[in-house]
């Protein structure tokens, strides 16, 4: 398997950062993807959204076709889903695909290269509306969601219960379970504040 996770400028680090702890770690104690690949328009450092700098694998001109692509989130993918070329890379390798993920805003690059349309999907909490006012998608608030070869999850951290989750549908409960108990990611029940309802979160956390 031939896996590539997308970056930009201004993606969000967890988004694909926990995602790519979560295949590697596969790889690593189960046999996962032969290939594990980040990939940029060149391969010039990615500047992240919190200040992590990034070296691409490799850049939109040398990257193989890939077996399953997944698309983080961010406030970078308010601007490149008016990139021609970023949004053309994505559909023509989403073409070829088993499988095509995105995480938090990742699902507004998804839909601008013709791949939500009709389906059911989610994001961050805070574009849920932005996504539904796009009037072609089935908006769900899940953690995660799988409509076909599409999944999308919702914002930041849900990436990681969206690659378990992955990795459970393509290689089983057991690995993915070797997965999780090797990453030790089992979330605490505790919460902190009062912002677990969305609606009493600061305006200045909303949307991503």
């Amino acid at each position: 398997m031939k896996f590539g996770i997308l970056l930009f400028p201004a993606v969000e680090e967890l988004d694909f950062v926990g995602p790519w702890e979560m295949l590697t770690m596969w790889k690593q104690v189960a046999g996962g993807p032969e290939t594990c690949l980040l990939v940029a328009q060149t391969d010039a450092p990615i500047a992240c959204a919190k200040g992590m700098s990034v070296n691409p694998h490799v850049s939109f001109d040398t990257c193989p076709a890939l077996d399953v692509l997944l698309v983080p989130g961010g406030q970078g993918t308010r601007t490149e889903v008016d990139n021609a070329v970023l949004v053309d890379f994505i559909a023509k390798q989403a073409a070829g695909c088993e499988a095509v993920l995105s995480v938090c805003t990742g699902a507004f690059l998804l839909h601008a290269a013709g791949i939500l349309q009709g389906k059911k999907a989610t994001t961050h909490w805070g574009s849920l509306d932005r996504l539904t006012a796009l009037g072609d998608v089935q908006v769900v608030q899940e953690r995660y969601v799988r409509d076909g070869k599409v999944w999308s999850s919702a914002g930041v951290s849900a990436g990681i219960d969206l690659m378990l989750a992955f990795i459970a549908a393509s290689a089983g409960d057991d690995v993915a379970g070797k997965v999780q108990f090797s990453s030790e990611y089992y979330p605490s029940a505790k919460t902190y504040g009062t912002y677990t309802s969305h609606e009493k979160a600061p305006l200045y956390i909303r949307g991503t």
